[in-house]
């Protein structure tokens, strides 16, 4: 694999006493989604901060686009797009001028910023809405506007702070599938800084979890909750036409096969815990002692089951 383009090692930041980032270890690999989850408080926006050279850590290093971001700031920002999570635009100007205004400042010509603008525009959505003026826009318009903001300057990496917050839900649904899309066809990374689980899940490809400064765990869902739940990793519930009797003359046989862990019997529906996936196997045992299926369903271990455990084992 390539040399990550964020790679963080050893990061610390404090303030007084106060411990806001204590030895974080991260990389973010090119053209991925990558989502920093956190309660408010938990460090996020610190580390972003550090990431795009705007404070200085106590300790360690952040490198982003092959530039240290403490000794080489101006670098990393040419390189990266920032949006943080309170947006600020001139509301007397419109999205087309305020646009432009921020492409002359990425040192485009009067023709091409607008050009350029006008494609952002089109990319983020807002084409037939470019003359409005933006004390007009909505929270989910001016979200949209702000992507198109920090994609003025063709970065390779974006950076998302709280970005669905305050936006409906039908908003969120269009604006993350619009950051998959750009990562996607643009190779571009996103870093995305969240305490909305949910919407984090829908987008990342992997997930790091920060409570009190510290990065507990990072990786991809599969992973994280194998590492958590083990033996608990896959269950799969079958629920049959016929009432199962206890005991089940059964349950002894299957309890012989390998990876099958666990069996709970309410009425006519079987629950399974198991180290693998039988879910087709267990269809297929049913079907051959002539049971008639009803449904098949599998536990999903998502992003909040993952982080409430590990947050219960950060508080031991």
């Amino acid at each position: 694999m390539n040399d990550p383009i964020i790679q963080i090692r050893n990061l610390s930041k404090s303030y007084g006493s106060f411990r806001a980032v204590e030895g974080l270890n991260l990389d973010v690999h090119q053209g991925e989604i990558f989502g920093l989850l956190g309660p408010n408080g938990a460090g996020k926006t610190t580390t972003i901060l550090m990431m795009l050279g705007l404070t200085e850590p106590s300790g360690g290093s952040v490198q982003v686009c092959g530039y240290q971001s403490a000794s080489n700031p101006i670098p990393v920002k040419r390189k990266v797009g920032y949006m943080p999570d309170s947006l600020g635009f001139y509301d007397h100007m419109t999205a087309l001028e305020n646009l432009m205004y921020i492409a002359r400042l990425n040192g485009f010509e009067e023709t091409a910023g607008k050009k350029r603008a006008l494609e952002m525009m089109e990319i983020v959505g807002l084409s037939t809405e470019k003359d409005k003026k933006t004390g007009a826009y909505s929270r989910g318009m001016k979200q949209r506007l702000g992507l198109a903001e920090v994609l003025i300057k063709k970065p390779e990496v974006i950076i998302l702070d709280e970005p669905t917050l305050g936006i409906d839900p039908s908003g969120v649904k269009d604006f993350l599938s619009l950051i998959k899309s750009l990562s996607r066809d643009q190779g571009i990374t996103v870093l995305l800084s969240s305490h909305h689980l949910h919407h984090v899940q829908q987008i990342c490809d992997r997930v790091g979890i920060f409570v009190k400064g510290k990065l507990l765990a990072e990786g991809n869902i599969d992973t994280l909750s194998k590492t958590l739940f083990g033996h608990e990793g896959y269950v799969t519930s079958v629920k049959v036409a016929q009432e199962i009797p206890r005991p089940w003359p059964l349950e002894a046989e299957l309890m012989q096969w390998e990876g099958l862990k666990k069996i709970s019997i309410r009425d006519s529906e079987i629950e399974f815990t198991c180290t693998a996936d039988l879910t087709a196997a267990l269809v297929r045992f049913f079907v051959k002692e002539d049971y008639d299926v009803l449904s098949v369903s599998q536990k999903d271990y998502g992003l909040d089951e993952i982080y409430q455990k590990y947050f219960e084992l950060e508080q031991r």
